[in-house]
């Protein structure tokens, strides 16, 4: 199945959805965005979609609701979790300012994890 995204203002995805392959095979039997778009289009009456890929082969990273399709990287951008998160240009994930540590073995025994403190700028153990 291929997946396209629908996008809407400010490059956000406002849904995401699969279409059979077949469907966007040219005359030669290879893939063609434009064949799904065109397909999409016509179904919907919608025509600003964005082909979306799980194993990230295009666009950086799979699409989802309230992702934003930026033109100029050619990618979908998750929505950022954090202020003091900083936007990777290759991946077009957010990081933390600061690395997340590693969890020691007795701390996964225990269940425990790191959630991220924006106040203090800090992971902090739970």
């Amino acid at each position: 199945m291929a997946h396209f995204a629908k996008i809407g203002l400010n490059g956000k995805v406002i849904e995401v959805i699969k279409v059979n392959n077949e469907v966007i095979l040219d005359a030669n039997g290879n893939e063609s965005e434009v064949n799904g778009v065109d397909f999409l289009t016509k179904l919907t009456g919608w025509s600003i979609w964005k082909q979306t890929s799980y194993n990230a082969n295009i666009r950086k990273n799979f699409a989802g609701i309230g992702y934003t399709y930026d033109e100029d990287r050619d990618a979908f951008i998750p929505k950022k979790p954090y202020p003091s998160w900083l936007l990777d240009e290759e991946t077009c994930r957010w990081e933390a300012p600061i690395i997340k540590p590693e969890l020691t073995q007795e701390q996964i025994n225990n269940n425990n994890y790191y959630v991220w403190n924006e106040t203090n700028q800090t992971w902090d153990l739970v």
